[in-house]
């Protein structure tokens, strides 16, 4: 190898050297490049092909409200559990973080020691409308109602919060 050849290859060395002392010394210049590659990956995550969700009414045996009643969905696959509270009405809802990968899987939906076993029916291939299912529990009974999950959300989100 020519000696200038040498003399080249160990100047850019040099070069990179001094850019990565300078990137550990300041590692909060790759903050913005970091910004820009993750916040793709961060809008995905709402996205309606990572969700699902399970919503639904509880009430006791009578069909009265049971407001401020804790709701755990699990997702059985990785024990990884969302929580939802009832409003007044006894309506919850919990959102899941399920991907198309994950249609066929197998949830638990539990209040107390009340627990029913759902399945993430959906389409994987329909990217357009929303993914999900509604389970009411009354008393001791547990009623899963699919056909009636799009009228609900619909409802409750175009319902006014107080």
């Amino acid at each position: 190898m020519p000696s200038h050849a040498v003399a080249t290859a160990s100047a850019r060395l040099g070069r990179r050297g001094e850019l990565l002392r300078g990137l550990t010394r300041a590692p909060w210049l790759l903050l913005p490049l970091l910004v820009v590659v993750a916040a793709p990956a961060a809008r995905a995550e709402h996205q309606i092909f990572y969700r699902y969700t399970v919503l639904g009414y509880v009430k006791d045996g009578a069909g009265k409200p049971r407001p401020a009643q804790r709701v755990e969905l699990i997702r059985d696959k990785t024990g990884f559990s969302y929580l939802g509270d009832t409003d007044t009405s006894g309506l919850f809802v919990i959102v899941a973080r399920l991907g198309d990968e994950s249609a066929g899987e197998s949830l638990t939906l539990r209040l107390g020691d009340t627990q029913v076993r759902v399945i993430a029916r959906f389409d994987p291939a329909n990217h357009t409308e929303e993914r999900g299912t509604r389970v009411d529990l009354q008393g001791t009974r547990v009623l899963e109602r699919p056909s009636w999950f799009r009228s609900t959300l619909t409802q409750f989100l175009g319902a006014p919060r107080p």
